[in-house]
């Protein structure tokens, strides 16, 4: 799995370069030092969520932008991992699972399933992604060729422009199902 600091990493030298501005520049706005950005650019250090709000400010992104990757395949996030960043004055932690791509439209399902009904969907449109998580039970899902078992507090994202499949493992297992078309 790759570390939250090398996503960040990534991300923060992309979108500093998208602006045109320089370390300096990015840093004097967000009010961190230089060598503290050059540093999370670098992929060295902790920032706290309050750096990170500072930083996306001075560089004009939405929060998700640091924290995502450029994902085309099945993405799975078991319960507890993900990148995740922590508040410095609250004992609260936000966990990424997933961004939304500009001009894209989310619709989301809760899922309630019983073992011996599997759904089979055949290919959405082009671009079609699904992301589930798992909230009771267990469950084979993703593409029909390479199905994961997940359990509760499990993520998966997935092509759902290619056939895909739930297969429920365990009587009443529930889901939360958001589906992305471009």
């Amino acid at each position: 799995m790759t570390q939250p600091i090398s996503i960040i990493a990534k991300a923060l030298v992309r979108e500093r370069q998208r602006t045109g501005l320089s370390l300096a520049e990015i840093a004097r706005r967000a009010g961190i030092a230089k060598s503290t950005l050059s540093q999370l650019e670098a992929g060295n250090g902790n920032p706290s969520l309050e750096t990170l709000w500072a930083l996306c400010v001075a560089l004009d992104i939405p929060f998700a932008r640091l924290m995502e990757q450029q994902i085309n395949t099945s993405q799975v996030i078991r319960f507890g991992e993900g990148p995740s960043v922590t508040a410095e004055m609250a004992n609260y932690k936000a966990i990424l699972l997933a961004t939304c791509p500009p001009g894209a439209r989310r619709d989301i399902y809760l899922l309630i399933t019983q073992p011996g009904e599997d759904r089979h969907s055949k290919p959405h449109n082009p671009g079609a992604v699904e992301h589930l998580i798992v909230t009771q039970g267990r469950a084979l899902i993703g593409p029909t060729d390479n199905p994961i078992e997940l359990t509760a507090g499990d993520y998966i994202c997935y092509p759902a422009d290619q056939p895909h499949v739930f297969q429920a493992l365990e009587p009443d297992t529930h889901a939360i199902l958001v589906s992305e078309q471009n």
